[in-house]
């Protein structure tokens, strides 16, 4: 097994560690090693979720419509309600 070493660890730091490892009944070295370790798999973790943003792309051109846009326009505004909910304001 391979040995780190890490210096200029700065005090506070090395005291958070310090108290987590006793919390959790762990050597400061076992817990330097489980929290890269949680780290490193939360980032693969995220790397295979897709972003909002892949999701929304993946979307484009999922349906299809034979329809105009005129025509599609007609039925979505057709299917509007007026509400008198807010005619007296807020």
């Amino acid at each position: 097994m391979a040995n780190l070493q890490i210096k200029g660890i700065q005090d506070d730091l090395y005291e958070r560690i310090k108290e987590m490892a006793a919390s959790e009944n762990r050597s400061i070295s076992q817990q330097v090693l489980f929290l890269i370790k949680e780290y490193l798999a939360r980032k693969s973790s995220a790397r295979s979720r897709k972003s909002p943003a892949q999701v929304l792309l993946e979307l484009t051109g999922s349906w299809e419509d034979k329809r105009e846009p005129d025509e599609i326009l007609s039925d979505i505004k057709g299917g509007r309600k007026n509400s008198a909910k807010l005619k007296e304001g807020f």
